[in-house]
Formats: C-alpha cells, structure tokens, sequence
C-alpha cells in the first residue's frame, strides 16, 4: 500500500489489519519502510505495547496517544526521518539511536 509507505505531513492515519496476535508480522510491515519518524500503537495491553515500542523502528512511538509530546524529550527519525535529534539532552551525541516513548493513562 503505497500511503503505509511514504512519509505523509498532513492528517493521515493508515489503519492496517492483522491476523490477532500476529505482532511480529505487523511489526515486518512497520519496518520495512525507508522512514521511521514516529508511530503509534492503540492496545490495552501495555506489555506488548512496550515491546512493540521496543521493536519499532520510529524515533517516537506513541501508545494510547498520538501527537502529545513533551518538548524535554528528544526529537527525531529513524532512517530518511532525520539524522540525529533535537531537543533534549541527547541532541549532541547524534550518532546514538534514542527512541522516545509517549504513553498515556486514562485518568481514574
């Protein structure tokens, strides 16, 4: 699908279908494109939302949220997405990879 392969700025979500708990097959797809700025993950399963985080390659990975971020943290892709980060501390050591993760908790 060419949408789920390019690297959109604007209001664009691709919604994907899997087969239930092929994870690492979603996580093939994910990663075969040639970008990696952010992504999200919708689940109520924290555990694999973290390891999906954890397998992504996206140098943001929202979970429960997309597009909130916190200025402190690093920003910046993976891949074509960018070279290095911005903001925070790790914006001089560029040539390290960091992957920021945004989760959000339903307030109780």
């Amino acid at each position: 699908m060419y949408i789920a392969q390019e690297e959109s700025f604007g209001p664009v979500m691709v919604i994907s279908k899997f087969k239930n708990g092929d994870v690492d097959g979603v996580l093939r797809r994910a990663n075969t494109t040639e970008y990696g700025l952010a992504s999200g993950v919708f689940t109520k399963d924290i555990s694999k939302a973290l390891y999906i985080s954890e397998k992504l390659e996206a140098g943001t990975v929202f979970i429960n949220t997309y597009n909130k971020t916190d200025v402190a943290a690093p920003f910046g892709g993976f891949k074509q997405s960018g070279f290095g980060k911005d903001l925070g501390k790790s914006f001089f050591p560029s040539l390290i990879s960091h992957l920021t993760v945004q989760i959000h908790e339903k307030n109780h």
